[in-house]
C-alpha cells in the first residue's frame, strides 16, 4: 500500500494546486495521502473534492510551526477536523506572525542591497501568504544563488541578511490545537533539524510528555540507515510512526509524491490509529 502523509500546495510553499497535487498522488499509486500546507487548511476542501473524483483516500493535514527549547520545530497534525475553532484560532495567529516576518526578511535584503524582495518574492506565490521558501527561489531567481543549499548558507538564517527569528507558540499548545480538532501530532522530518541525537532524543521525551503521538519516520530523503535510526526512536519512546515526501514541486527539488521507502514497523503506523 503507497501512501504519502506529507505534501505543500500553493496554498504554503508547494508550487501547484491541492487538486494538481493529489492528481499527482493519484498517478504514482498512492492509495493514502495527506496534504499539510504550512499553517493553514485552506487547500483541504479542494484536495478532499479531486481525491473523492479519483477513489483516493484522503486525510486532512496540517504542518504547524512550533517553539521547542526555543528551537522551531513543525508538527504534523494528522485526521483533523478543519473547521474546528481552537486549530483555526492557532493557525491564524501563525498566519499574521508569518504576514508579519516575510516583511522583516524583504526589509533586510533590502539592507543588504536586494531591492524590492517583497514584490520580486510575491510573483513567486499566489497567495499572500510568503514563506522562507519563496524568498529562497526568489534568490535563486534573481541569481544570488545558485541552489537551496546555497540560499540558506548565505541568506535567511541567524544573522545572515533575510535572517528573521519568529516567537512561535510552544509545542504543547501546537499540540493541543490538533488534539482539540480530533487529530494526531506528529513531528516532521526529525533529521532536518540542526540537532544531535542525544537533543533529538530528548525533544522526542518532552514530546511525549505533552502527549505529542508520534513522528515521521520516512521522508521523501531519508536514507535506510536514517530509517532505521528514526523507527528505534518511535520504539524506544512509544511513538506512532509516519511516512511523507514532503512535496512542494519547484523544478529545483527532486522529491517526488509517494517515492518513499517502506516502514519499518507497519503495526505502528499512524493511519492505524486515526
Amino acid at each position: 500500500m503507497k501512501i504519502d502523509l506529507h505534501s505543500h500546495s500553493f496554498y504554503s510553499d508547494g508550487v501547484l494546486s491541492p487538486s494538481e497535487v493529489v492528481k499527482l498522488a493519484s498517478q504514482a499509486g498512492c492509495e493514502l495521502f495527506s496534504l499539510t500546507d504550512h499553517d493553514t487548511t485552506e487547500g483541504s476542501a479542494e484536495a478532499k473534492l479531486e481525491a473523492d473524483k479519483l477513489n483516493l483516500s484522503l486525510i486532512n493535514g496540517v504542518e504547524i510551526s512550533a517553539f521547542w527549547r526555543n528551537m522551531a520545530i513543525h508538527i504534523l497534525g494528522l485526521g483533523i477536523d478543519i473547521n474546528n475553532d481552537i486549530l483555526q484560532t492557532g493557525l491564524e495567529h501563525n498566519q499574521k506572525l508569518r504576514k508579519e516576518r516575510a516583511e522583516k526578511i524583504a526589509l533586510s535584503l533590502w539592507r543588504s542591497g536586494i531591492k524590492d524582495a517583497l514584490e520580486k518574492t510575491q510573483s513567486f506565490s499566489k497567495t499572500d501568504m510568503l514563506t522562507r521558501t519563496h524568498f529562497a527561489q526568489m534568490l535563486i531567481s534573481e541569481g544570488y544563488c545558485k541552489d537551496m543549499k546555497a540560499v540558506f548558507r548565505r541568506y535567511l538564517t541567524g544573522k545572515k541578511p533575510g535572517g528573521v527569528g519568529v516567537e512561535w507558540k510552544g509545542f504543547e499548545e501546537v499540540v493541543h490545537w490538533i488534539h482539540a480538532a480530533g487529530g494526531k501530532a506528529l513531528i516532521a522530518h526529525p533529521l532536518r533539524y540542526r540537532m544531535t541525537n542525544t537533543k533529538i532524543k530528548k525533544l522526542l521525551i518532552d514530546f511525549k510528555g505533552v502527549l505529542g503521538d508520534g513522528l515521521e519516520v520516512v521522508t521523501g530523503t531519508s536514507t535506510e540507515e536514517e530509517v532505521k535510526l528514526s523507527n528505534q526512536w518511535a520504539k524506544d519512546y512509544n511513538l506512532l510512526a509516519s511516512c511523507g515526501s514532503d512535496f512542494h514541486g519547484w523544478p529545483n527539488q527532486r522529491v517526488r509524491i509517494g517515492n518513499l521507502r517502506d516502514l519499518p514497523d507497519p503495526e505502528k503506523a499512524v493511519w492505524r490509529y486515526l
